[in-house]
């Protein structure tokens, strides 16, 4: 007689992420969660405040730190084993959430190469936490540095749209669902 299987709302190992998976997820949350506040603090900055360019190289500097990690994490991605969403999801939800996750890395890569595209056709070099300069990729067009500035300015909004989705819906999933959704990303397990 087969034993019956109870959802207890706990992820199997087997339906978690990898905890390189983990990790490349929640630093990237992390630095999405510290750039934004960046960018809303240093552009009230006047520009003669002396602190002004140290805030937006630091800005400048996660969002390349974004990119480095989005470029490994799309390589990790097609290398690891993802967890199936089956049982958990119903297949509209699954599509959505396959929707998500690639405008989500579209935005990954989008608002890091637009900044850069902003900065260096703006003549504005890109210093990685003040250690280095990033080499200048295009050359200095005021053209090109304002196709930048409206990518970014437009990315924003998606990224703000995205992630309070994202949110949204992991909380709707544990709070209200209590399906485990959550489990499959978090380093510990819960229950």
């Amino acid at each position: 007689m087969a034993e019956a299987v109870v959802n207890t709302g706990i992820p199997t190992p087997a339906a978690r992420y990898s905890p390189l998976a983990q990790a490349f997820h929640w630093v990237s949350a992390a630095l999405m969660f510290a750039v934004v506040p960046i960018a809303w603090y240093m552009t009230t900055l006047d520009r003669t405040d002396p602190t002004r360019e140290g805030w937006y190289n630091l800005h400048k500097s996660i969002g390349i730190t974004i990119l480095a990690l989005s470029i490994l994490r799309v390589i990790w991605r097609q290398l690891d084993t993802q967890p199936p969403l089956t049982g958990i999801l119903r297949p509209l939800e699954v599509a959505a959430v396959h929707v998500a996750h690639v405008l989500l890395y579209v935005l990954l890569f989008a608002m890091p190469i637009s900044g850069y595209l902003m900065s260096a056709a703006g003549g504005h070099p890109v210093v990685m936490f003040g250690l280095f300069d990033l080499p200048s990729l295009v050359p200095v067009n005021h053209d090109l540095a304002k196709v930048g500035r409206f990518l970014h300015g437009i990315g924003q909004w998606a990224v703000y749209g995205l992630v309070s989705l994202h949110v949204l819906a992991t909380g709707f999933h544990t709070f209200v669902r209590r399906d485990g959704l959550l489990g499959r990303m978090l380093p510990w397990r819960v229950g």
